[in-house]
């Protein structure tokens, strides 16, 4: 172990390296200062929700009329119900506290929120459901959820900062810089108030160390590295005097009370660590007794029969002694009573009795509420971002000189090939390479539709509401709609005003050509932005691209060099001009070319060098 230390020690730099312990830092808040939020993602507020949670697992036991084992020996199995039926919610900014004796589910039900139980197999089978912001337990949610165990597993040899440097290393995306992550972790050191121990060893049985409560807050250290946004803890003051569990659950608090979500078990809290929580979940022998505030939990016994008119005691060992079956004005002449046994079965039957007539009804429709809350907070939102992008397109794209500008020009290019007759080909070849350049310029105004200051503005609203599969599409189904609105208004004057192919079906076919070029145009223009997010070194690359396919797009240049031809087969502007051209006109068709001369369409050269890359393709 020594050995292991000195190598870490290595690659662990100094404190007065990366600024010792008076770096800055925002205590309990989620989303860390501009420095912190580069190197670790903050992420979205968790809300935990779990209901009817049964766990049951099968146990053997011998002499039964059951099985015989391999040995010889008689078997049998009987079914344990470990959990009943829990049902409960904590949101952002709580800490959830399970209370209960030894061995009434706290740890394994805490166990379940953080995904650790083996759900099902020969002899354990969970049911329930538990979710995370309405979702289930999965990957993502594992990611930015910390698990605290009760035993505190530390390298004895290495001292705090290297302990959490270590970590950082180990678990922060290796997209991080060292330094990144050694700057994380003083923010962590400084948060959970670890700065005086950061150079002492952590110690163990053979050498002295830091203290049990400065222990705790490492472990705990260990989970915030990754910045959780739901953190549990499986009895974090167990083994602690009541002044340092104090210092931890004050530490606790404050990290709640920057938006995370905590859920933690505790075995027998002070009154004072007790009024720190809440909510509170009491348990006896797997069941739920009481669920809701930890302020109103006396409350609710009172009301149901059980009198704790006892402002001398902790309140914590009223419920304790209630979870174990005892009641509160009973407890001392039921110890010398035969039949203890049989009233604390008696009062667990009544106490269960009781949840499930007062709460249990009252929690499902909470949570019924609670899901037809998240469904309408869905459709709003779905419908306020479909909203914001009608507002940006209408302004952006729609707005009142950009109509002016398109049926401006689109009248007056009408006027100028106003009825103008069908034998001027090369007139009417223009009016088309018209129609295509109105499907080039979307490049160069999409390249710069995609900014980083945007990006990170829609990033902030995503993390806010909901996903960002359901607010993007929401956000830019408008788009297509208001995009293709004036390129339509534009095809149409053109069209009927200048005297092209007086044809319905062909008139709509030019109109498809000419709106999915656009289309094609503004992918490029919004995926050149994306790429680059820079807008000068967007504009400049869509500025150049869209010149060159505009001018190996066929019409300017109708002999191009063989070893630069293929340029013009990666314009789609040339593809749209050549579906206008087929669409218009047929090759064996005749026009007038002089006066009592008739001349095949296919002869022409500007539709011929058309024709003739379609052959040699």
């Amino acid at each position: 172990m020594q050995i292991f230390a000195m190598s870490l020690s290595s690659i662990v730099p100094k404190p007065a390296e990366y600024g010792g312990s008076d770096s800055a830092t925002v205590e309990g808040t989620p989303e860390m200062s501009e420095t912190h939020s580069k190197a670790v993602v903050a992420y979205p507020a968790a809300a935990a929700q779990f209901e009817e949670v049964f766990y049951k697992v099968k146990m053997e036991q011998k002499g039964g009329g059951g099985g015989v084992s391999w040995w010889g020996t008689n078997t049998s199995s009987r079914e344990k119900s470990i959990l009943s039926g829990i049902t409960g919610t904590v949101c952002p900014g709580e800490i959830l506290a399970m209370l209960g004796p030894s061995g009434s589910g706290k740890t394994t039900l805490l166990t379940a929120l953080g995904g650790r139980l083996n759900h099902q197999n020969n002899c354990k089978f969970m049911s329930g459901k538990i979710t995370y912001n309405g979702q289930p337990f999965c990957g993502s949610i594992k990611r930015r959820t910390g698990f605290v165990a009760q035993d505190d597993v530390l390298y004895p040899h290495l001292t705090v900062t290297e302990t959490l440097v270590f970590t950082a290393l180990l678990r922060l995306p290796r997209s991080l810089s060292r330094d990144e992550k050694v700057q994380h972790v003083e923010h962590v050191i400084s948060e959970l108030g670890l700065s005086g121990c950061r150079n002492s060893m952590i110690g163990g049985p053979l050498f002295r160390g830091i203290s049990g409560g400065e222990k705790k807050r490492v472990s705990i250290g260990l989970e915030m590295l990754i910045n959780p946004s739901l953190l549990l803890l499986d009895e974090p003051t167990s083994g602690l005097d009541s002044t340092t569990a104090q210092r931890i659950l004050t530490t606790l608090k404050r990290l709640a009370s920057g938006g995370r979500t905590l859920v933690t078990t505790i075995h027998q809290p002070s009154s004072r660590i007790y009024h720190m929580f809440d909510k509170l979940v009491l348990l006896s022998e797997g069941s739920p007794i009481y669920y809701g505030p930890a302020s109103a939990a006396l409350d609710y016994f009172s009301s149901i029969g059980f009198s704790t008119s006892l402002p001398s005691l902790n309140p914590a060992d009223l419920l304790l002694d209630l979870a174990n079956g005892i009641a509160p004005d009973s407890r001392h002449a039921s110890e010398q009573r035969e039949n203890m046994e049989q009233d604390q079965k008696t009062v667990r039957k009544a106490l269960i009795s009781a949840y499930d007539k007062n709460i249990c009804a009252k929690l499902k429709a909470e949570l019924t509420r609670h899901r037809a809350t998240l469904v309408h907070k869905l459709v709003a939102a779905v419908q306020g971002a479909a909203s914001e992008g009608l507002r940006e397109r209408r302004y952006e794209a729609f707005n009142r000189l950009r109509i002016f500008q398109v049926i401006s020009v689109a009248t007056l290019g009408g006027l100028l090939w106003w009825r103008t007759p069908a034998s001027h080909i090369e007139d009417h070849c223009f009016a088309l390479l018209l129609l295509r350049v109105l499907g080039v310029l979307p490049t160069l105004q999409c390249s710069f539709h995609i900014s980083p200051g945007k990006k990170n503005a829609d990033k902030r609203k995503i993390i806010r509401n909901v996903q960002a599969f359901v607010l993007l599409p929401s956000k830019n189904s408008w788009r297509p709609a208001l995009e293709l609105a004036l390129p339509t208004a534009f095809v149409v004057i053109i069209y009927w005003m200048g005297g092209l192919k007086p044809d319905p079906f062909t008139f709509i076919l030019s109109l498809l050509v000419v709106l999915y070029n656009v289309l094609v145009s503004q992918s490029l223009g919004l995926a050149i932005g994306a790429i680059l997010m820079d807008i000068k070194q967007a504009t400049t690359l869509a500025s150049v691209t869209t010149l060159v396919f505009l001018i190996a797009g066929g019409y300017y240049i109708q002999q191009i060099p063989a070893f630069i031809v293929w340029l013009k087969y990666l314009s789609y502007s040339y593809y749209c001009y050549k579906l206008l051209l087929g669409v218009q006109y047929d090759e064996d068709d005749y026009y007038e070319c002089s006066k009592g001369v008739l001349c095949r369409v296919g002869d022409l050269p500007a539709i011929k060098s058309m024709v003739a890359s379609t052959t040699c393709g």
